[in-house]
Parts: structure tokens; sequence; C-alpha cells
């Protein structure tokens, strides 16, 4: 909600708490052990005053605990109000900044011995209300929300049941920006680039951004995460436009009719941020606008309706507001990846032209990816051929790799007679690898998590529009910066890539990728866990070396030596460069026969055939 100054200043009066010009409101949950809410009291006033902020002192806020459940009652927190006074000399934005940092390094050490504790919101913009109850009974938990002196001009509500995670008071939304109806399906992958990403982020408004690492939640909640990347971005100088529409985009690759001044736009932010996607309906505000984002599926509802009392209202149903049939102005519903906003201060709705128009129009995106941008398809013109293998080596391979007679029958010999997927049964009775008395490939111990697999299949039509491959290559920059220096790259329309779209990879196409070739196989003496370290230690030297694309290859195997999988390699070498503060400084290109089956391409980013194969591409997965 929009801060309601009338109410906070009156009822901060009449608990003898004097505040400013320009204050902050929060709103708490605190342990009711009181030594360990006094701890986090003391704990959080010693961050704002480093950031030269005065607490002008807590109110405890009323409640009602008759509103909750008997489970809800077992877990309440305490809650208070704080309030926080800013000098006169500062600037709203920056004051904003340094509650944000605040805040979020109380939380870092906080947290860690006292799990109840949190903060709903800390701001001078907004304040939250929220709590595990039903949604008809928050107005009755909450007295001050049932106070006539309330007052605000923007309101987000959302009723929201968990699904996969435990209900807690904490996880209940609306979160601090946003409430997200959906799942994001990527939210493991998102979260890992995150932290990955965290050395490269850079913005003179938040200098010390390492003390703040982790930058968003790395479990629980996937709405939690989604708010904490957007606070991120926001506090970084982003507005939330240009912010949502890096984390949730549209569709545009495959948009033929799309403007190309838009399209440039989501090409040249889309090297430095990948999509948090899955179904999403979002409302959000930032206290002067408040906004609606669906994702580029549509694949959540959202309708609207404004009446002539100027009220606007956007649900996932109509109803949720009264009025009367012959007050309504103007109504409709959103289309997929669209978004919409109104501007509080200024009265104005900002429908989704508007915010495309005012995004591809900050910089001239077009002009700085021409003459930058290297399409890799372009830079080849034929496959070359490649000898066969001999029959003998042939059948060596498949052994060493683990190709089964199975594979081979109902898997590769449908691909390679009539390049299709082969059709089974619905039906699975194959025991899960760890239990599984047969050996089993390493990429059969991973199986699709729960929010990947509950959404209906979508149709082919829909699926060419909406859904992409493309891939791009080199080091990226932080995102918080806009310039032509930031626009180079080399993009792929797949990650699978074949012997001709490698071999024109590693000519190092215009100077800017060279690469390093690090062989994935090991002396029998020297052991597994050694020979994955001197491929970890091997993949770091070569970043800090310069190398822009690093080739994991087990090609060259000799009769002497054992191959490590590629899964293994790939995962060790990607965690030890996010370690490092290196992953975004290069490209892994995995060069292998292990993914013979369509499993590994949940593992390594790619669907990929093996090389020894005659005739297939070369398993090389940019990634």
């Amino acid at each position: 909600m929009r801060k309601p100054d009338a109410l906070l200043r009156r009822v901060a009066a009449e608990a003898g708490i004097k505040l400013g010009a320009h204050y902050g409101v929060g709103m708490v949950f605190l342990n009711r052990n009181t030594v360990l809410a006094d701890a986090a009291r003391a704990d959080l006033r010693a961050e704002l005053e480093k950031e030269g902020l005065t607490v002008a002192g807590w109110r405890v806020v009323p409640i009602d605990p008759d509103a909750c459940g008997g489970e809800a009652r077992k877990t309440l927190p305490h809650i208070e109000q704080l309030f926080v006074n800013a000098p006169a000399n500062l600037l709203p934005e920056a004051f904003e900044r340094h509650l944000f940092i605040a805040r979020r390094r109380a939380n870092l050490h906080i947290r860690s011995r006292d799990p109840v504790y949190y903060v709903l919101s800390l701001s001078s913009r907004v304040i939250s209300w929220k709590g595990l109850v039903m949604p008809a009974h928050l107005p009755v938990f909450y007295r001050d929300l049932n106070d006539e002196r309330l007052e605000s001009s923007i309101c987000l509500f959302h009723q929201r049941f968990s699904t996969n995670t435990l209900p807690q008071w904490w996880l209940a939304q609306p979160f601090r920006y946003l409430a997200h109806n959906g799942e994001i399906n990527t939210i493991r992958g998102n979260r890992n680039w995150t932290e990955a990403r965290s050395h490269k982020f850079s913005t003179r408004l938040l200098p010390d951004m390492a003390q703040l690492r982790p930058l968003v939640n790395m479990t629980g909640s996937d709405s939690s995460s989604l708010d904490n990347m957007l606070e991120l971005l926001t506090m970084g100088g982003m507005d939330i436009f240009r912010a949502m529409r890096l984390l949730i985009p549209p569709a545009w690759q495959n948009v033929e009719h799309l403007d190309p001044d838009l399209r440039a736009f989501y090409e040249y932010n889309s090297m430095h941020m990948e999509p948090w996607d899955g179904p999403a309906g979002i409302v959000l505000t930032d206290g002067r606008y408040a906004g609606c984002v669906l994702d580029r599926n549509g694949l959540r509802p959202a309708r609207y309706v404004i009446t002539a009392d100027r009220h606007f209202t956007i649900a996932s149903e109509i109803g949720v507001y009264d009025y009367a049939p012959e007050q309504v102005v103007a109504k409709g519903r959103m289309k997929p990846g669209e978004m919409l906003a109104v501007d509080v201060e200024t009265g104005r709705l900002l429908t989704p032209t508007d915010i495309d128009n005012d995004l591809k129009s900050r910089h001239p995106y077009r002009r700085w990816l021409r003459g930058h941008v290297q399409r890799l398809q372009s830079l080849y013109k034929i496959e070359p051929n490649l000898e066969p293998l001999s029959a003998d080596a042939l059948n060596a391979y498949q052994k060493l790799f683990g190709v089964t007679f199975e594979e081979r029958d109902q898997v590769l010999r449908v691909l390679a007679e009539a390049g299709q997927e082969a059709i089974g049964s619905m039906g699975d009775d194959t025991p899960f690898a760890v239990l599984s008395g047969q050996p089993r490939s390493l990429y059969d111990y991973f199986r699709q998590q729960f929010a990947q697999v509950t959404n209906p299949p979508i149709d082919p039509l829909r699926e060419a529009v909406v859904m992409s491959l493309e891939t791009c290559l080199g080091a990226e920059c932080s995102l918080f910066e806009e310039s032509s220096d930031y626009a180079p790259r080399l993009t792929a329309h797949s990650p699978v890539l074949t012997e001709g779209r490698l071999q024109a990879l590693l000519d190092n196409p215009g100077g800017r990728y060279p690469h390093r070739r690090i062989e994935l196989h090991y002396p029998v003496g020297e052991g597994l866990r050694n020979a994955i370290e001197r491929v970890c230690d091997e993949a770091v030297a070569a970043v800090r070396g310069g190398a822009t694309l690093l080739v994991l290859s087990d090609r060259a195997m000799t009769p002497d030596t054992l191959p490590i999988h590629a899964l293994l390699a790939v995962g060790a070498a990607h965690h030890r460069l996010v370690r490092d503060g290196l992953r975004c400084e290069a490209n892994l290109i995995v060069e292998t026969a292990t993914p013979a089956i369509r499993i590994s391409s949940r593992c390594c980013s790619a669907t990929a055939r093996p090389w020894f194969i005659p005739g297939w591409p070369t398993i090389a997965c940019a990634i």
C-alpha cells in the first residue's frame, strides 16, 4: 500500500513518536522471545544509524489474534512498526537506498539466529500489512486497516494459498514490491545465475553490494526471490518498467511484426539477464506507479475496469470491486506479455504501448547493435564431411560412454531414420536410478521438479512464437549501465552446435572470443576427484588468462585414459567459476558423447547427440 501518511503521523503522535518532514516506516515480525526481539531491534537500529538515519521509535501494532486459526496462533509473531527519520538534506531516492541497505545487512545476521524475524517493508513510500489469516479476516486482524483515518491511492491485495511451500507468516503475499499469481519454473537457474552475476553487478548507487550477498533468497518462495531481484534492480537505479521487462520480457525473438526499435531494446538486454520464466500474473508498486505484468504465454488472466470516479481496478477476474455498471468508463483484459501501469502522482494511465515507446526510445539500441552483433550461422557456409568411425572404434565408444541397445534401437534409430523424437507410452515404470540395480547414466539421477511438469502443453502455433533457444556468447557486463560498449555479442539460434558451427566459433570471429580447450580424460592413477579439481583449476586459469570460451571435450580419448563424465565436469567448472567470481566472464562449450537421450537436455541446457554417430551434430552445448 502507498504510505498512508495522515494515519501514520497520527498513530505515531499518539505513541509519543516525533516524525520529521521525511520519514520511513517499517513493519516488523519479531520473536515472542523478548531476548531475541530486543537483540533484533538493537541490530536493526545499529545498521540504520550506520547509514546516517535516526530511529524515531517503535510502536506495537494493534492486532486481534482471534482472527487467526489455531495453527496460525501457534506461530503468531510479535508485530511492531518502526519509524525512521531522514536527515533534512537527504533526497527521497537516497533515503530509500539507505533503508534498503540497512535492512539487508541486518537481515543477514539476524535471520541466522532468529528465523521469526522478518521485515515486511521498510520504506518511505509503501507499507505492507500481511499475515497467515484468511483474506476476509485481514482487516479484523490488523485494526489499523479498519481505522477511518486510513487513506491511500494504491492498494495491492493477494489471496494466496501455499502449494509448494509450508505456510509461514513471512511467506504471505504481497512481498515488498509485488504479488505473484503463478510459479517461476526456472527459479533454480534464476537464483544460481543471480549468484554468478552478483560479481558483475556494479552501480555507484550501491557501492558495497558484496555486503548484501546473497542478493536473492536461495530457497523457499519463488515469488520472494523474484521480489528480491526487482528490489535490487530498482535500488540500483532502474525504474520498475525496465526492471520488469528484463525479468519477465514478452515474446520477441520470433514475433515478425514487432517494432524494430523495441526488438533492439529486448535483444540488447537479453545477454545480461535471462527471463524469470513461468506462468505469472504480477501486480506491483513502488509507491508512485501501480502496475500489472503478464508472462509471455499469458497463462494467468488479468482484467481491468476504470470507473467514472477514477478508480482503476485490475485483478484475475471481474467483480473484486463493487461499482455500478453505468459508472464503467473502460474495461478490458491484458494480453500475453503486456505491462500496464498507473502513475498516481500525475493521474496518467500508462498503456502497454506507452511503456514500450518509452523503453525503446531511451537509447539508440538498434544503432548500438548494428555492427556489434554477429550471427554464428552466418560465419560458415557448409558442414564439413567427417570420416566415419570404424566398426571396432564405434563399438568401443558406445561401450565406453554407456550407449545401450535400447537407446540405439528405440531413440537413436528413430532420430536417424525419420528426424523425429521417439514416441512412448505414458507409463514409466523404470526404477529411480538411485534404486536401480543396473548401471545407469549420470543424467538419469536428475528429475524435473514440481512446477516444471504441472502446466498443460502449449499448442505448436503459440510455441513457435513464444519459445526460443537463441543463445548469446561473450563476456557479460553490468546491467545497471547501458552503453554501446556493452553491445558486442555472438548469437546462435540454438545452444546445440554442429561441427561447422563449432569450428566457426573456435576460429575467434572478430578477435573477441579466444578459447581454451580442456580435455575431459585422465590417467587411471590420477583418480576422479583429482582429475575434476584439475579441470576446475584449468578453467579458472584460462578465464583469468583472457579466454572467453572454455571447450570441455572428451573427444580425444586414448586407450590408457578414462573419461570424466561431462555432467560432472561442467557442474564442477561452473560452480568453481561462480565461487571465484568469473562465471560471467566466459562461456562453457561442451563437446561430449554422453548426452544420448532426451533426459540429458534437462542437465546440460541442450538436446545433444553423440559425436561418434556419423552424420550427426557434434555434441557441443553452449552454456
